[in-house]
C-alpha cells in the first residue's frame, strides 16, 4: 500500500503588513553556490548564542531577511525583540519598517516549491515585488530546534 508523505506546508497565500526588530548574525557569500550552507551556517551560530539576546519575543522562531542578486546574497539569522537594547558584540540589531508582504506558509523541505508558488500568486494578483527599498525578503522558520519538518513561512514585500 502506497503511503502519502503529509507535509506541513499549506502553501496558502496572504497579505501581511509587518514591522521588525532584529537582532542577529549575518553572512555573505556567493549566489547561488554558497548555498545552502551559509544560511545554515548563519543560523547555527545564532543558535549558539541565542540566549545572549535580550527581550525575545520567541526564541523558537527564526527570522532571516536576506538580500540577493545573481552574483552575491547577504543572509540573516535573526530573532524578533520587544524593544532594540544592548546588541551583543559581534551582532547586528536593525528594524524593517512596517511593509506590506505577499506570504505563504510551506516547510523547510519545500521552500524552493514555496517561492514560485507564492510568485506565481503574486502575478496572478496583480502585485509587484518591492525590491531593497526599505525592504527584503524574509523567511520565516517555526520551532526552530525539532530538527523535523517545520513550518516556514516566506515574506516577499510588495508595492502598495
Amino acid at each position: 500500500m502506497y503511503q502519502f508523505h503529509k507535509t506541513v506546508a499549506t502553501f496558502e497565500c496572504s497579505v501581511v503588513t509587518k514591522k521588525f526588530d532584529l537582532v542577529g548574525h549575518s553572512v555573505t557569500t556567493n549566489f547561488p553556490d554558497g548555498f545552502p550552507e551559509a544560511a545554515i551556517q548563519v543560523q547555527t551560530e545564532l543558535e549558539n548564542r541565542k540566549d545572549e539576546i535580550k527581550h525575545v519575543k520567541d526564541k523558537e522562531i527564526l527570522i532571516s531577511p536576506h538580500m540577493c542578486n545573481e552574483i552575491f546574497a547577504t543572509y540573516f539569522a535573526c530573532l524578533e525583540v520587544k524593544k532594540m537594547e544592548d546588541v551583543p558584540k559581534g551582532m547586528i540589531g536593525f528594524t524593517l519598517p512596517v511593509t506590506r508582504y505577499a506570504k505563504i506558509s510551506c516547510s523547510n523541505q519545500t521552500i524552493g516549491e514555496g517561492y514560485t508558488k507564492l510568485v506565481a500568486w503574486m502575478n496572478e494578483k496583480g502585485y509587484t515585488e518591492k525590491r531593497f527599498y526599505y525592504s527584503c525578503p524574509i523567511e520565516i522558520y517555526h520551532n526552530i530546534e525539532s530538527g523535523s519538518e517545520e513550518v516556514v513561512e516566506l515574506l516577499i514585500p510588495i508595492e502598495y
